[in-house]
């Protein structure tokens, strides 16, 4: 078995190998959940933010690689990483500093399948991959002169919500773009569906094949969650415009009703996931389907998150679903390190890494 021209280790003692990630987003949880299932943990960190990860803080690295940059990753550390046999695991941080096409050319062992991420980072693809599972989706206006609804604004990259915003008509559209955004023009139009912002995390193991939905959350954004609290008249008095920064993460239980189709949401888009991807292997692993839910209980999906993502990192012992389901406190993270252990021990390594 190979890993693009490194093979892989022919050991199958999880304690022969090294979970590593970036430290930075949900590294915290990555590391510990690596720890409860007995491996060895390394954090590669930008100098200055060792001590969240070492001893002086929440001790979840045995081991910091440190660097000036997350630009600097090169051959020279990915061979580091070779040599200690080490996993790593990609989170949103990891994505963003690395790129995909650094992320497509890495020797070092990596979980996931990287062919996906094109389908995630890319408008045009990632619609045609919900459009295929048979997701319910917001109206998409391909020019600001078809506005004449409620629309939300989103640019690419732009990270935790910062800068979208809402128009209800062309010429509104016109007045915030120019005004706060002249020159990016790198943006998507969504129709506004009214409801709860509901994210869904789900996990597919290449090793059991099974789906499974581990949490929910929904964000908690400045300032469309406080605003309520301001009379309108004051709104328009002050001036205040609608922002949607994400400022944190809030737990929550859903209808029990619900989750027969949130199941049928989730195993549509790993199965269109096998079909659309060049190696078959898919979507597995942990991902999430970011969701509106309305009044009538409709349930809008306006964006695919194929890998793990922040909203799972008030769930580091757990939430009411893996209680369910697992005898100790199962984080995401943790739940990655399990199937990469059942990978080990069964001798399909090769299965769990893309």
């Amino acid at each position: 078995m190979t890993n693009g021209d490194s093979p892989l280790p022919a050991s199958v003692n999880p304690k022969d190998f090294v979970i590593a990630t970036i430290g930075s987003h949900s590294a915290l949880q990555i590391l510990k959940g690596a720890k409860d299932e007995g491996f060895k943990t390394l954090a590669i960190c930008k100098k200055g933010t060792e001590r969240v990860y070492n001893e002086k803080g929440y001790n979840v690295a045995d081991e910091i690689i440190s660097v000036d940059s997350f630009d600097k990753w090169d051959d020279a550390l990915e061979q580091e990483l070779i040599k200690r046999n080490a996993i790593i695991i990609p989170h949103g941080s990891f994505i963003a500093y690395m790129g995909h096409d650094r992320v497509k050319g890495m020797k070092a062992m990596y979980y996931g399948t990287k062919e996906i991420l094109e389908w995630e980072s890319d408008r045009s693809m990632e619609r045609q991959w919900m459009e295929k599972s048979g997701l319910k989706l917001p109206r998409v206006f391909t020019d600001p002169e078809e506005i004449e609804k409620p629309v939300i604004v989103k640019f690419h990259g732009a990270g935790g919500g910062f800068g979208y915003f809402v128009a209800k008509s062309t010429e509104q559209f016109w007045e915030v773009k120019n005004k706060k955004h002249p020159d990016n023009n790198d943006y998507a139009i969504q129709e506004y569906i009214v409801g709860v912002p509901v994210y869904a995390h789900f996990f597919q193991s290449p090793i059991t094949g099974e789906l499974e939905i581990l949490r929910f959350d929904k964000r908690y954004e400045s300032n469309a969650d406080s605003i309520g609290r301001i009379k309108a008249e004051d709104q328009l008095a002050a001036n205040i415009h609608t922002s949607y920064t994400i400022v944190g993460n809030i737990p929550i239980v859903i209808r029990e009703s619900l989750l027969p189709k949130f199941f049928e949401m989730g195993e549509s888009v790993v199965k269109v996931s096998k079909d659309i991807t060049a190696n078959g292997k898919g979507l597995f692993g942990p991902f999430c389907l970011e969701c509106i839910v309305t009044r009538k209980l409709e349930i809008f999906c306006f964006e695919i998150s194929a890998r793990i993502v922040a909203g799972t990192n008030p769930f580091v012992e757990g939430s009411p679903y893996t209680a369910l389901k697992y005898d100790v406190p199962m984080s995401t993270g943790r739940r990655i390190a399990l199937d990469i252990k059942q990978a080990i021990e069964g001798g399909k390594l090769e299965d769990i890494l893309g």
